[in-house]
């Protein structure tokens, strides 16, 4: 029987959603490490019953955690995320030299191609590796060391490594994000990487045609075409029909091109889903209404999407509390900063909000799987 599992990170702890192929009722597990917060949960494509949560406070730090079932019991595993060779300096807020300095771990993305195999995204901004399930990690070099880091400045969300993407026909390519900094690829399993910004425009960079310095919020591709990005950058939607060698803006009719989140139906590369919110100073949607808008022809057309949303809504979207689902047709689902998570079965047609009253959600990953 096909199962259903969301995976919730919030402010104050985990939660674990189940439903099975019909995606009308779920049943709610949590909070997990409550009082917590929660940056980011994820599952193994190879065996979805291995999680790993990143739980952090102010006061404690950062730890790992791991499960072998599903959520049902947890264990805190290595939490060594050392930076390798000579620790240099970044640029601070006002451009001066400043440690590298890790705090938390931003997103866990399991390798499509070993189930022991597990990347994990980081503030200050880098990329680890685990071979052994967490229970050791190795900073890729290939990255930080070799993409003119000295150069990464934080921007107001700080300086976080939040996107990792993988070609599921190709274990070479490895696409990075980075905010306030750019988009990143690797050709070689992650032995080097190289800026992939070409056609990316920041208004407030004193040189908006540099390769360091965008601030991508997220990226998205489907499985089918790996080659096509889709991002949401700081103002402006853009595409990438060359695994980032080159971008071009698509953003059209939408009622503002800033946001955070962005999806892409893993059986149509041309359809993808962005929620708009005002401006970089008003983070909620336009005229207080919180919208899905949908393109079913590549971006620049783009529908608004607010059967069974609510009417008024000043919540926003973070930039990974909104995923979808293996199912033909795809499911979205959405989480809200006032703790909502919407659903939608029919490609976004209409949506049914399935709890509320959770903590602010900052993160949300979806499981499709045979039970």
């Amino acid at each position: 029987m096909t199962q259903i599992r969301l995976l919730v990170g919030t402010s104050k702890g985990a939660f674990i959603l189940t439903s099975d192929g019909t995606r009308i009722n779920y049943r709610v597990d949590g909070p997990l490490f409550g009082g917590w917060e929660i940056y980011h949960i994820s599952g193994s494509a190879i065996n979805p019953d291995r999680l790993y949560a990143s739980q952090s406070t102010g006061w404690h730090g950062q730890i790992v955690q791991t499960s072998r079932n599903g959520g049902k019991d947890w264990e805190a595993v290595n939490n060594e995320f050392k930076y390798s060779g000579e620790i240099t300096d970044h640029m601070w807020f006002d451009g001066s030299p400043h440690p590298w300095e890790f705090a938390r771990v931003w997103r866990f993305q399991p390798s499509p191609f070993d189930e022991e195999t597990v990347y994990a995204g980081v503030e200050d901004a880098a990329l680890f590796k685990s071979k052994d399930a967490g229970n050791s990690w190795d900073e890729v070099t290939g990255f930080r060391h070799q993409t003119s880091s000295k150069y990464f400045q934080p921007g107001a969300g700080g300086m976080c490594l939040h996107t990792i993407l993988f070609d599921q026909t190709d274990k070479n390519k490895i696409i990075v994000a980075i905010s306030a900094v750019g988009a990143f690829r690797s050709d070689d399993e992650g032995e080097s990487f190289k800026a992939i910004n070409n056609g990316l425009n920041s208004q407030f960079m004193s040189d908006p045609d540099k390769q360091i310095g965008h601030c991508v919020h997220k990226i998205s591709n489907s499985p089918l075409k790996p080659n096509v990005l889709y991002m949401q950058k700081h103002w402006d939607v853009m595409k990438s029909d060359d695994y980032g060698d080159s971008w071009y803006e698509i953003s059209g009719n939408l009622p503002t091109d800033f946001g955070f989140p962005i999806c892409v139906n893993p059986h149509n590369p041309q359809m993808a889903f962005v929620v708009p919110i005002t401006s970089d100073r008003e983070h909620y949607p336009p005229k207080g209404k919180l919208r899905v808008y949908r393109t079913k022809v590549g971006g620049n057309e783009w529908e608004c999407l607010d059967n069974g949303l609510p009417g008024t809504s000043y919540a926003n979207v973070l930039r990974d509390s909104m995923t979808v689902d293996n199912l033909d047709p795809c499911g979205i689902y959405m989480g809200t900063t006032t703790g909502e998570i919407f659903a939608s079965a029919d490609e976004g047609d209409s949506w049914t909000q399935i709890i509320s009253g959770l903590p602010r959600i900052l993160s949300l990953e979806v499981q499709t799987f045979i039970q």
